[in-house]
């Protein structure tokens, strides 16, 4: 497993254009360690491996969501029957990245 250290922190933040503090990174460098020894601590567990991951602690049933059954879908003109500016066949918004 590759090595967590400040070097690293700051080439991730860099690759995802974020400006990183030297507090920051210390403190990102604390929590990595942390989660790393916790890991090394579930690897220790004996026979680890035989027992399948758990994804939710407890059983969920859905009853409250409806049965997923096609039917026929909207055609172009009602789906665009409500929109308020409509252009080519598609609905045209306002613009949201400057």
């Amino acid at each position: 497993m590759k090595k967590v250290n400040e070097e690293v922190l700051r080439a991730v933040a860099d690759k995802l254009m974020f400006d990183i503090t030297d507090e920051q990174c210390q403190s990102l460098l604390i929590e990595f360690n942390t989660i790393l020894k916790q890991m090394e601590l579930i690897g220790e567990i004996p026979n680890i491996d035989d027992y399948s991951p758990m994804t939710f602690p407890f059983d969920v049933t859905s009853s409250y969501l409806r049965e997923d059954i096609p039917s026929k879908p909207l055609d172009k003109k009602e789906a665009l029957k409500n929109a308020k500016d409509v252009k080519d066949g598609q609905i045209r918004l306002p613009k949201v990245v400057g």
